[in-house]
């Protein structure tokens, strides 16, 4: 799978893809990305790519025609993909959408900076607007690297072991339950019995059950929508209860 960023700060991305499971999924050749710097398809003889927003108003947006110029250079080879665009406005991204973009071949994102996009990039280019939650940051760049690595997760070979990305918070509406390792006890605090007794039905449970009370005080918004049996909701509704 490919991921084209179109930015501009290319450097931001330096590290994080250097480092840990992307850097090995980069080696082996599961994932490539490329960097597109927008500013050196800016006409200009001061490669401008923003300027002040008609109607006047505070902020900077950023200019249609180096964005254009930079999605058809990269389009250019015909291989196909899907546009992206960074920012507050966009659709709450989520375990589902990185699943299902993952099952692209390609995918451009331009990462919003300033006051936003020249709203003609979004009529011409886009096919998905995606923000990370209900705040802003201060560019679409931090935007692009959780994508990436949120998407990455669900690419044949990128984890270790391919049940990982199943068990993972909200592959099933929950969040995930509680891990321990060694030591058994540290500082008064026993692991779970249940974790140690070999008894793969008893822990299969209590992992349920800890998912379940998580998302409860956590996250009781998911419950609505998440895959709960008879037995899930009678438990629940003992543990409200309680």
């Amino acid at each position: 799978m490919k991921f084209d960023l179109l930015t501009l700060f290319p450097a931001m991305f330096a590290t994080p893809f250097s480092e840990s499971i992307l850097k090995r999924a980069i080696e082996n050749g599961l994932i490539e990305i490329a960097l597109h710097n927008i500013r050196d398809y800016a006409v200009d003889k001061h490669k401008s790519a923003d300027d002040y927003p008609y109607g006047g108003g505070s902020g900077m947006v950023m200019k249609v025609d180096p964005i254009a110029a930079c999605i058809e250079s990269v389009k250019a080879d015909g291989r196909k993909a899907k546009v992206i665009l960074t920012t507050p406005q966009g659709r709450p991204f989520n375990h589902a959408m990185a699943k299902d973009l993952a099952g692209e071949d390609r995918l451009v994102i331009i990462c919003g900076r300033y006051e936003g996009v020249d709203e003609r990039v979004k009529k011409l280019f886009v096919d998905y607007e995606i923000s990370l939650g209900d705040f802003v940051l201060t560019g679409g760049e931090f935007a692009a690297m959780a994508i990436v690595d949120a998407v990455s997760r669900f690419v044949p070979g990128v984890l270790g072991s391919a049940e990982s990305a199943c068990s993972d918070s909200f592959a099933d509406g929950l969040l995930e339950y509680p891990h321990y390792t060694r030591p058994s006890e540290f500082r008064g605090l026993a692991v779970p019995q249940v974790l140690l007794s070999g008894n793969h039905a008893g822990i299969f449970l209590w992992r349920r059950q800890q998912s379940l009370i998580k998302t409860f005080k956590c996250r009781p918004d998911l419950l609505a929508a998440a895959d709960l049996s008879e037995e899930d909701k009678k438990f629940l509704r003992e543990y409200g209860q309680e």
